[in-house]
């Protein structure tokens, strides 16, 4: 009866697909793709939206390299997860921030 229930909720496009697959609490390491031209907005979104999530996250740990064309900047960071609902809340703020193209 339980997996009819999460079967007719309608999930958001940055909600965890299948979260039976997922086993927390986890390491999940993340690669924010930002916009051409956007390297310091990018940086400081990441550092808003991860320092709000995760309190105890080291900003400092970030790090943020050019595409092999020097276009775009990634952001990569490693974050604690222990339940679906961080994940989800992650995607959702990452989806939202204006600086950010995509997410590996």
């Amino acid at each position: 009866m339980e997996a009819a229930a999460c079967s007719t909720r309608a999930a958001k496009p940055t909600d965890i697909q299948h979260p039976e697959l997922w086993n927390f609490p986890m390491d999940y390491p993340l690669s924010i793709i930002g916009h051409e031209g956007h390297k310091e907005t990018l940086l400081d979104e990441v550092k808003l939206i991860l320092g709000s999530l995760f309190p105890e996250f080291d900003l400092a740990s970030l790090t943020i390299n050019p595409s092999r064309t020097g276009r775009f900047h990634s952001v990569r960071a490693n974050v604690y997860l222990t339940e679906a609902e961080q994940v989800n809340s992650l995607y959702k703020m990452l989806d939202e921030a204006a600086s950010i193209r995509t997410v590996l």
